[in-house]
């Protein structure tokens, strides 16, 4: 994957630091697969006729049958826990019953950790080290949000159900199946349902399992589920850095008050440079202003005003220039507020605090850990493609550890909407989650 952008480009976007309007040449648009850019597959995988020969194994055979035959129990998993709400910062119920289902498959170790995380242990015959297998549990919508599944035909529409419930349905499927088939893996496979996944948890759950828990010095290679397809490995992790930027004032009344300095006209000028920044679409770059606050009534000087923005990009060079730009801009527009109105009363001040800092990582396309899991779409005639994007996985990509995103298996839509939904197709779904299965199996040294 490529992680770097021309020298003159980088210079170009560092100087809009000090000057937000200058343009650099535009990049030509990327499309859009997915979590991001798709890469072209790699050569065939080295891996490729020991995948043909798991596929072809009685004991896989087995396993995919117990993924047909209990195909209606994976539906019903997945209804529900999208029906108990899960919340950023609210995922405890939902993992209760989760781990209660991770218990039934037969896993041993479980436990609830300090962030949240639930999880459980299936040992291996060993030498194969300890891979992770996590879906998560929270949602993007608030408590109060209706949860109660609604079928129309092949489809089933609730808030959350397809991001990342299915995560955690495929994974109790993929467990019944193995344990049914007497599967044995080299590799102990802890298997997760992870909390802090989405925008404000800040991937507060892998942070716990990576650097604090009893695990964090034990892991040797992760995938989580998402949904997506079982064609795409997403093996490059888009870092994002998230602030919340407050300009404050004296404030005051609208007319007794007039030409005091304000905190929305320094605000107004930051988000205007801010927006003007020119940035590299290879690799893949944006910015957003997601929210506005501030301000008491029509009439007031407010007190205070805020903004919290977004920047992401797939290249540590290129998330840290952006960064550095946005820096740049905040203590100019103070400084030109201060200057422009008057502070008899007190000046513009600068309450700039971080809110969201994920890391950029890769797993080589052409490393052994991606290769094993290439191997599988090799071996099924369905050659994988290669995207970036900000899953669970930037952690342990960050820290060097081989780690992937993998699809779930089901077909969703309307993700992070209130017509989320997934569609309900047999055949398709098991042959989909098969693969994973079979990805899962090939990491974890099946015998």
């Amino acid at each position: 994957m490529k992680t770097r952008m021309t020298s003159a480009a980088l210079a170009a976007l560092l100087c809009a630091a000090a000057a937000p309007a200058l343009a650099q040449a535009p990049a030509k648009p990327a499309a859009q697969v997915d979590f991001g850019n798709v890469r072209p597959p790699a050569p065939t995988s080295p891996y490729t006729k020991q995948a043909k020969a798991l596929i072809a194994g009685k004991a896989f055979k087995a396993a995919k049958a117990t993924l047909a035959a209990g195909y209606d129990q994976t539906v019903a998993d997945i209804v529900t826990l999208t029906e108990i709400p899960a919340p950023p910062f609210g995922e405890a119920e939902k993992g209760k019953a989760y781990l209660a289902m991770l218990a039934k498959e037969g896993l041993t170790d479980l436990e609830t950790d300090a962030a949240g995380n639930v999880m459980g242990l299936r040992k291996g015959t060993g030498g194969g080290g300890l891979l992770v297998v996590a879906a998560h549990l929270d949602t993007v919508f608030p408590a109060s949000t209706d949860v109660k599944v609604r079928r129309e035909g092949d489809k089933l529409y609730a808030p959350g159900i397809g991001d990342d419930t299915v995560g955690l349905g495929s994974i109790l499927a993929i467990l019944r199946a193995i344990n049914a088939a007497g599967i044995q893996t080299k590799s102990d496979i802890l298997f997760v349902g992870d909390v802090g996944e989405e925008g404000p948890g800040d991937l507060r759950g892998m942070k716990e399992l990576f650097f604090k828990g009893k695990y964090k010095d034990k892991i040797d290679a992760f995938i989580s589920l998402e949904p997506s397809g079982p064609t795409v490995i997403v093996n490059g992790g888009v870092g994002s850095k998230r602030y919340k930027t407050t300009f404050k004032g004296p404030g005051g009344h609208s007319m007794g008050d007039f030409g005091t300095v304000t905190p929305a006209p320094a605000l107004a000028a930051a988000a205007r440079q801010f927006g003007e920044l020119k940035v590299p679409s290879d690799p893949r770059t944006v910015y957003n202003i997601g929210l506005l606050e501030g301000g008491t009534s029509v009439n007031s000087i407010p007190f205070a005003v805020s903004m919290t923005v977004d920047m992401r990009s797939s290249g540590k060079a290129e998330l840290k220039a952006v960064e550095d730009a946005y820096l740049a801009i905040l203590p100019k527009a103070v400084e030109a507020e201060n200057a422009a109105r008057s502070t008899k009363r007190g000046v513009i001040s600068l309450d700039n605090k971080m809110v969201g800092d994920r890391p950029v990582g890769e797993t080589p396309i052409t490393s052994p850990f991606v290769q094993q899991l290439a191997a599988v779409g090799d071996a099924l005639g369905k050659p994988m493609g290669y995207v970036a994007g900000s899953t669970d996985a930037n952690i342990p990509m960050s820290l060097g550890k081989p780690a992937v995103t993998l699809g779930a298996g089901f077909v969703t839509f309307r993700g992070h909407s209130l017509e989320e939904g997934m569609e309900v197709n047999k055949d398709r779904d098991v042959e989909s989650i098969a693969v994973t299965m079979a990805q899962i199996l090939m990491a974890a040294g099946a015998r």
